[in-house]
């Protein structure tokens, strides 16, 4: 019997998260994907996106939450963190989605809400925190710890023994050397290269990368933060 989820969130993200349970329900029906949960201003219910409609926003979800999973489909890791604060406030409970295409051994740890998408490849020793995301292409070597929250975009490169820390932001190209360690809350720009740790709640982008920006510890606790 497939199981009744649901997506929170509606855009780009959340499409290819859909793609993705679509992707798992060619061999066998898995997944049966229900619909989107939004808030009113980002989509009316009934609406529909790629044949799958919005169903509500969370007072839906509260009132479900007992008969079926959710996945978290927004790719920013602060507003994700939000986000299943609230649908864990309404008893909602979390799956894994992992695309058929992605390859991983059996020597991997992870936690619930994650995603992984087509093209990754994950060797072994690995651990992955809950609601972490791994994008389009990436590659994880031996020995990594990606903890809570953490966002691999499309086409980042981790090397063995790296930590990153909860609600870290890695972006598209972004090439990180062995043993290092990214700090929680912290942003690795597009295309970087990171050769050094770095520092929590901090910006770093270029080749090598370097810090441009620092945050005030907790800046992720406040729902609005930019």
């Amino acid at each position: 019997m497939p199981k009744e989820v649901v997506i929170i969130g509606a855009g780009g993200h959340a499409r290819d998260i859909l793609d993705i349970c679509e992707a798992c329900n060619q061999d066998k029906l898995t997944y049966e994907v229900l619909g989107f949960i939004v808030d009113q201003q980002y989509g009316s219910p009934g609406t529909r996106i790629n044949d799958i409609p919005i169903l509500g926003d969370f007072g839906w979800l509260e009132q479900q939450s007992a008969r079926i999973f959710a996945t978290c489909a927004v790719g920013d890791p602060q507003k994700r963190y939000w986000l299943t604060q609230r649908a864990y406030q309404v008893g909602c409970r979390f799956f894994n989605l992992i695309h058929p295409n992605a390859i991983l051994t059996r020597w991997i740890t992870l936690g619930e809400g994650v995603v992984i998408t087509a093209g990754c490849v994950l060797t072994n020793q690995i651990t992955i925190g809950n609601h972490v995301h791994i994008n389009l292409g990436c590659t994880i070597a031996h020995d990594v710890v990606l903890e809570d929250f953490v966002t691999l975009s499309p086409g980042a490169h981790i090397s063995g023994n790296v930590r990153i820390g909860p609600g870290c932001y890695v972006g598209t190209g972004a090439n990180v050397i062995q043993k290092l360690r990214l700090g929680a809350w912290s942003v690795v720009g597009a295309g970087s290269a990171i050769v050094k740790d770095v520092p929590p709640n901090t910006t770093v982008v270029g080749v090598p990368g370097k810090v441009i920006k620092t945050r005030m510890p907790g800046w992720h606790l406040e729902s609005d933060a930019n």
